[in-house]
C-alpha cells in the first residue's frame, strides 16, 4: 500500500527540519555500535566490582566478557497499582536470559509516581519534571559499562517517556521496553464519572465518592481508562519497542510472564553480538514518531504527548512541533472509542482486537510506515499477530481480520471520525492544543467573557461561591512549566462538566496540563508561550472576549488595541516555589523550554 500524501508529507518535512540534530545523534550513537562489548576495556578491579554480588554461575559466565549481558532498568514500587506486578519481572527477565546463554543484571530503578494520587495537590508540581529525573535516572543505571542492551519496566505517564530519554542517551543500545497491563474492568468510567459530577454538586458524599473509587481502581495494573499511561503503551507497540501484542495483556497471568521471558530472550539476539543488531537509534527515527503520531490520533490518545512526543523525538535528534500533530489528525480517523472518548475501556479495546487490529487497518490505508525497524525485526507488519500460549509455549498467530466489536474499534473506511480530534491553535493569544474527539459538534466554537484565574482553586472556590452563573472561557494562567511545573488540571473536570451540563457555552484555556483525560468541555491547553515567560495570557483580564475556534484552528482575544500594552497582571506562582519538595526543582523551573519545545529541561542545542 502507497503511504498517505499526508503522511508522506510531514515525514518528509520532519526529515528536512531535523537533518543536521539527527545527522549529529547518529554520528554519536554509531561511533559506539559493534566491536568488543565495553565492560571488555574495564580494568580488573573495575570488573571485579560490578561481578562481586552474582551468583557463581553468572560470574563464571560474565567473566568470559564476550556473553551478552542485560541492564534491567525498573520503576516498581509497590504502591502503584501499575507499577506493582514489575516487582516479579527482574527474576523472570535473569531466568530467561541465563537459560539463553547470557545474563542479566539489576542496573537501576528509577521513581515512579502517579498523577492520579497528587491530582490538586502541591506534588503535582513534581509531576511533569519527574519525567527527566526519571531520564536522569537511566542514564545512571546504562552508566556503568556493563551491558549490551537495556530491558526497561515501566508502564505510566512520565515514566516510560523519561526511560525511552533516557534509553536514546545510549543510543547504541538495543532498548526493549516491558509493560505490565491493565487491572481488571471494575465500574464503568462512565459511572465513575457521573459520580464525581454528583460529588462537585454536592449531591453524593465523600464516603459514596470513596467507594465508586476503590470499585473503579481495585488491583494491580494500569487505570483502565484511555489516558496517558495506557498511550504509553500503544506508543511502545506502534513504534516497535515492545514484542508484538504486549501492550494490553493483563498483569499475573501465564501469557503475561511468557511475553516478560521471551522479551529477555529477544533483548540478546538483538546485541551486537548477535546477527540481529538493532540499536534504539536505528528503530527511534522519524518514521517510527510520525507512526507514533498516528497511533495517537488513530486511538484518541493522551494530550501529554503533545509533550513527551517532542521530548522523545528530540532526545533522538528529530524535531517535531505541533504542525505536525495537527496536519496529520486532519488526514488520521479516529478508529477506537476508549473512555474518555467513549464508554469502553482498555479491557473492551483488547478484546475486540487491540493493536493488531488498529495497526492492520492504519497500515492498509496507507497511514503507517510498515518499512521500519522494531525490536522483533524488520517492517510493522509483524505487529498485526497476536501472542499466545500453544502447549504452554509462547507463540504468535495471525490477529483478528477485522474489529470484533464495532462500538470499539473501527475500520478506516467507516471510522468514528474522519480526523483524529487534535487541533493546534493558533492566534493573538500564542499558540495552544486542544483535543476534540469526546467534545459535542456544538461546543467547539466558544465565544464567551474570559474569566481569570491564577490557579485552579481560584476557580474552585469561585464556583462554590456560585459566582460562574452565565458563560464564560476560564483563563487558568501561571500553570505552565517555568511557573510550576506545568500541572494537569484534572481536578477542574468535574466542575466544568457540570456547569456545561447546565446549558452554560464553557471552555478552560490554559498554560497548564489537562492530562490524558481531556473530555466533553473543550480545553485549549499548554498555551504558549506562557505567562510567567510573558506570554499573552498574562495581559488578560476579566471580562475580555475569548473565541477558541476548533473548526478553524483559532484561539483569540477580543480586546481592545493595545491590550498587550497593558500591566502584566497576576500573582504568577510565587505561593508554589518552595515547600514539600518544590524547591528542589527550582532549576527546572528555571531552565524548562516551552511547551512546544517539550517543556523539558534538556535545551543545549548540541543535545538535540
Amino acid at each position: 500500500m502507497a503511504i498517505h500524501p499526508a503522511v508522506q508529507a510531514v515525514t518528509q518535512r520532519i526529515i528536512a527540519r531535523s537533518a543536521d540534530t539527527r545527522g549529529r545523534y547518529l554520528q554519536r550513537s554509531r561511533a559506539a555500535y559493534g566491536g568488543k562489548v565495553e565492560r571488555g576495556h574495564l580494568a580488573c578491579a573495575n570488573f571485579a566490582h560490578a561481578l562481586a554480588a552474582m551468583a557463581d554461575d553468572e560470574k563464571a559466565r560474565l567473566k568470559q566478557r564476550s556473553r551478552p549481558n542485560l541492564a534491567i532498568v525498573s520503576a516498581y514500587n509497590d504502591m502503584l497499582s501499575a507499577h506493582q506486578p514489575l516487582g516479579a519481572y527482574p527474576a523472570w527477565i535473569k531466568q530467561a536470559a541465563f537459560a539463553a546463554g547470557g545474563t542479566a543484571q539489576f542496573a537501576g530503578g528509577v521513581p515512579a509516581m502517579c498523577d492520579g494520587i497528587t491530582q490538586g495537590r502541591p506534588g503535582m508540581e513534581l509531576s511533569l519534571f519527574s519525567r527527566d529525573v526519571i531520564a536522569m535516572s537511566t542514564a545512571i543505571a546504562l552508566s556503568h559499562p556493563m551491558f549490551d542492551a537495556g530491558v526497561f519496566l515501566g508502564v505510566c505517564d512520565k515514566i516510560v517517556p523519561g526511560m525511552l530519554i533516557g534509553a536514546l542517551s545510549f543510543g547504541h543500545l538495543p532498548a526493549v521496553f516491558v509493560p505490565a497491563g491493565p487491572m481488571p474492568t471494575g465500574i464503568s468510567n462512565t459511572e465513575k464519572s457521573l459520580l464525581r459530577q454528583r460529588h462537585a454538586q454536592s449531591r453524593a458524599g465523600d464516603e459514596e465518592l470513596l467507594d465508586s473509587e476503590m470499585r473503579s481502581y481495585h488491583g494491580p495494573g494500569t487505570c483502565t481508562f484511555y489516558g496517558t499511561a495506557n498511550s504509553n503503551q500503544m506508543l511502545m507497540e506502534i513504534m516497535g519497542l515492545h514484542l508484538p501484542g504486549s501492550a494490553f495483556v493483563p498483569p499475573n497471568t501465564a501469557l503475561r510472564e511468557a511475553l516478560t521471558r521471551a522479551a529477555a530472550r529477544r533483548a540478546l539476539q538483538i546485541t551486537a553480538q548477535g546477527e540481529e543488531f538493532t540499536p534504539v537509534a536505528e528503530v527511534i527515527d522519524e518514521k517510527a514518531i510520525v507512526n507514533g503520531i498516528v497511533g495517537l490520533l488513530a486511538t484518541g490518545g493522551s494530550t501529554n504527548h503533545t509533550l513527551h512526543l517532542v521530548a522523545v523525538a528530540r532526545a533522538a535528534g528529530i524535531v517535531i512541533n505541533w504542525d505536525d500533530f495537527s496536519d496529520l489528525s486532519a488526514a488520521v480517523p479516529l478508529l477506537a472509542r476508549i473512555y474518555p472518548n467513549g464508554g469502553a475501556d482498555v479491557n473492551h479495546f483488547q478484546a475486540a482486537g487491540g493493536m493488531p487490529v488498529v495497526i492492520a487497518e492504519l497500515l492498509g490505508a496507507g497511514l503507517l510506515h510498515g518499512d521500519v525497524r522494531s525490536v522483533a525485526g524488520p517492517g510493522l507488519e509483524r505487529y498485526t499477530r497476536v501472542p499466545c500460549l500453544e502447549g504452554g509455549a509462547l507463540a504468535w498467530r495471525e490477529g483478528p481480520a477485522h474489529s470484533l466489536d464495532p462500538d470499539v474499534i473501527r475500520p478506516v473506511a467507516r471510522p468514528f471520525s474522519p480526523d483524529g480530534g487534535l487541533k493546534r491553535l493558533q492566534g493573538n493569544l500564542g499558540r495552544a492544543v486542544v483535543k476534540v474527539s469526546a467534545v459535542a459538534p456544538e461546543h467547539r466554537v466558544i465565544q464567551a467573557p474570559a474569566r481569570v484565574f491564577d490557579s485552579q482553586d481560584a476557580l474552585l472556590q469561585a464556583y462554590n461561591e456560585g459566582s460562574l452563573a452565565s458563560d464564560f472561557v476560564a483563563v487558568v494562567r501561571y500553570q505552565g512549566p517555568k511557573a510550576n511545573g506545568m500541572p494537569e488540571l484534572h481536578k477542574l473536570t468535574p466542575v466544568l462538566s457540570v456547569l456545561q451540563d447546565r446549558g452554560l457555552k464553557v471552555a478552560l484555556l490554559t498554560d497548564g496540563r489537562m492530562s490524558g483525560a481531556s473530555g466533553k468541555v473543550p480545553a485549549a491547553i499548554h498555551a504558549a508561550p506562557e505567562a510567567l515567560a510573558g506570554g499573552p495570557l498574562a495581559y488578560v483580564r476579566d471580562g475580555d472576549t475569548i473565541r477558541i475556534d476548533t473548526l478553524a484552528g483559532r484561539l483569540d482575544v477580543l480586546a481592545p488595541d493595545g491590550w498587550l500594552d497593558r500591566p502584566l497582571a497576576g500573582a504568577g506562582a510565587e505561593a508554589a516555589q518552595a515547600g514539600l519538595g518544590r524547591e528542589l526543582f527550582y532549576g527546572a523551573r528555571r531552565h524548562a523550554t516551552g511547551a512546544e519545545s517539550g517543556a523539558s529541561i534538556f535545551g543545549h542545542p548540541d543535545w538535540l
